[in-house]
């Protein structure tokens, strides 16, 4: 069994250019808000969270339907293929508006759609990955979606030097989303889709079948899915059914852990160039340059940190990155020198790619192979959950102690708790023996 890593690859572009276009949103939408808006940091981490609210409400609805949308392009592509390039064209005229209602009204829009494709491609690397490499799937899907953050970062640093009213990254950001989206339509086929067309007499090129039989081979489609012509039903939560009680005594502790963890990371990627612009005296574009040190750092360790969960079990690795990135964020209490935070984001960076690479397919390993598009959406509930609470905490806790240093404090008690809650975490992971059946086998 091996990860063909060129066709994960290309679903990476998906995620790439998912990370591209939030990197550059949370980026320089809080200063776009505070400059031209004059608004309290409160009402900026509570516009930030818009996004984050349709994510809760529809990601995770989206995740199950899509399970059971089985079309010719797949389950997940369809709705890819068309949230994506409608969100390429909303995300240019962001900086373009002037008027704090019509602003508001792209900004809305805008993460309306994009919570229709999200929780579909992030699906997509389940669907085509045999359980016992996903962490090394993952690794590769968040190496792209590093890529994509990095160019957010770095090239949209550039840019927003060269823009005064910061257009050029969000138009640069909306020409990758296209290209992203020409390389899933040309080189990404889901199993389901090349099974229904196979039913239907249509043909399949070389690539097509060879990875149809990969499909086969490594137990990806289910029996219902010969032929692909039977929807599955059931409530929202029914996926939770069949789980053993000490199955979902975990996915509980997982999904709270997530939780937690996404607090601490979210408060940091909102806030950091207002309080490096504020707390360290940094130019827009430099802040913004210097918060890619974490990403390129994430970059860098994506696929490392899934192999070695490969040898080392996902809850070990996540532990260690919890632990980790908790002592890199503690000297930031008190360091203003620009240079020692860059080196300590960096050692936070590796130490959040062992978290983050590892977090979903601990999820997913409890799903079915008919039912990863729920649990994918149970994973961004609760991670979007702590992304509408996180900035309106921070920003009030900011707002209280006028302090921007507060940021690494509220971070690290945020891990702190992510951590306790992974001490319960007793399934899902890959080198447990205590698994009674393989969960995320087709059934």
């Amino acid at each position: 069994m091996k990860l063909n890593y060129q066709n994960t690859g290309m679903i990476g572009f998906g995620f790439l250019a998912s990370s591209l276009v939030w990197g550059i949103y949370n980026t320089f939408v809080p200063l776009l808000l505070s400059e031209r808006f004059l608004l309290t940091t409160a009402s900026i981490g509570l516009i930030m969270t818009i996004d984050n609210f349709f994510g809760v409400i529809f990601q995770p609805l989206v995740g199950a339907i899509s399970d059971r949308t089985i079309t010719k392009r797949g389950r997940r592509m369809p709705w890819i293929m068309v949230g994506l390039p409608i969100c390429a064209v909303l995300f240019i005229f962001i900086p373009k508006m002037y008027t704090l209602a019509s602003m508001m009204g792209v900004i809305i829009l805008f993460n309306l759609i994009m919570s229709l494709w999200r929780s579909p491609v992030i699906a997509l690397m389940p669907d085509v990955t045999p359980t016992a490499l996903r962490s090394k799937a993952n690794g590769v899907i968040n190496l792209m979606g590093g890529i994509g953050s990095i160019i957010a970062f770095l090239a949209g640093g550039a840019l927003a030097k060269q823009s005064p009213d910061l257009s050029l990254p969000f138009i640069m950001a909306s020409i990758v989303m296209v290209f992203s989206l020409l390389a899933l339509i040309f080189f990404v086929r889901e199993p389901i889709g090349l099974s229904l067309r196979k039913s239907k007499g249509d043909s399949l090129t070389v690539r097509e079948q060879r990875l149809f039989q990969e499909a086969v081979n490594y137990g990806l489609l289910a029996e219902e899915d010969n032929g692909g012509t039977k929807k599955r039903k059931g409530a929202f939560f029914a996926p939770l059914k069949p789980l053993e009680k000490g199955e979902r005594r975990s996915l509980m502790a997982l999904l709270s852990a997530i939780f937690f963890w996404f607090c601490g990371f979210n408060a940091v990627e909102t806030f950091f160039t207002l309080y490096a612009t504020n707390a360290l005296g940094m130019s827009k574009g430099n802040a913004a340059m210097t918060l890619a040190s974490f990403s390129l750092a994430f970059l860098v360790f994506a696929l490392p940190s899934g192999i070695l969960a490969e040898k080392f079990g996902r809850k070990r690795l996540i532990v260690t990155g919890l632990v980790g990135i908790c002592i890199m964020f503690l000297p930031l209490l008190f360091v203003e020198n620009a240079f020692i935070v860059t080196l300590l984001l960096v050692g936070g960076g590796l130490f959040w790619a062992c978290i983050n690479i590892n977090s979903l397919p601990m999820v997913v390993e409890l799903a079915t192979g008919e039912t990863v598009g729920a649990f994918t959406g149970y994973y961004y509930f609760f991670s979007f959950s702590a992304s509408i609470v996180s900035p309106i905490l921070f920003g009030w806790i900011r707002d209280l102690t006028q302090d921007y240093s507060t940021l690494f404090s509220y971070s690290i008690i945020a891990f702190g708790l992510a951590l306790i809650c992974m001490l319960f975490v007793q399934h899902g992971d890959n080198l447990s023996l205590a698994k009674k059946r393989k969960p995320s086998s087709p059934r």
